[in-house]
This record gives C-alpha cells, structure tokens and sequence, in this order.
C-alpha cells in the first residue's frame, strides 16, 4: 500500500478524462486522488493540500495549464508535473519541458507511458515506506 500522504492531482476540462486518470491512480492505490476543470480550481486545492504530482492539461478554460505549471515551478518546486495534452507537438513540448515540466505526453497516444510511470511510482514509494 502507498503511503496515503502522496497526493495527486488531475486538472483537465474533462470531466471523462479526469475519471479515467483518477481510475487509473486509485487502481494502483494513489490516494487521495484530486480533481480540478481548470486554473482556478486547482490553485484553491494547491492552498490547501500539499500535492506530491500533478497531471496537467494545457487547454482549459481560463488561464491555461502553462500558467500553472508556472505558478506551480514558482511556489511548489518540489512538485512533480507531468503534462497530459492533445498539442503534443515539438513546440508545447519544449515550452513545457523548458518550463519545468517532469514529463510531457501525448494524451491521445501515451495512455500506456502513463500508467508505466505511475507504476514506477508506486514502485518508489513503497521502497520508501
């Protein structure tokens, strides 16, 4: 079992993505898994709870995930980003990359990648715990 103190945060527009993602998380037993549609949402959780990693989208409504994954390099360094977008090309992925994004995927293609490297780390915290 992961120590529950690893908090996760899933913040796309879609409430299907988010469900699927989420699913994924507590199937490898990360929990508490949060969720948010957009910037704002996001930011209340950041103030409140300590989030170990978040999954992030770039298109939202609003403010977009590349002004979080700022605000998130700026005030929780220590946070792991990982970008989930459909503008998976060359470009969104060295502006996030340079933006200090820990890892960036293809939404529509790295499903798979995705659940590897959750599974990695599952493995790292329970070798921690």
């Amino acid at each position: 079992m992961v120590d529950a103190r690893f908090t996760v945060m899933v913040v796309d527009d879609s409430r299907l993505f988010r469900q699927r993602v989420t699913c994924l998380l507590n199937n490898r037993n990360l929990h508490p898994v949060l969720q948010a549609c957009n910037y704002e949402e996001a930011v209340e959780w950041l103030l409140s709870t300590k989030v170990n990693l978040v999954l992030l989208d770039i298109s939202m409504p609003g403010k977009n995930g590349i002004e979080l994954l700022k605000l998130i390099r700026n005030r929780y360094p220590a946070t792991r980003v990982w970008m989930i977008s459909n503008h998976a090309d060359d470009y969104y992925k060295q502006v996030c990359l340079s933006t200090g994004a820990d890892h960036f995927f293809d939404k529509s293609l790295d499903f798979e990648e995705i659940e590897y490297k959750t599974n990695r780390i599952c493995e790292e915290l329970q070798h921690q715990n």
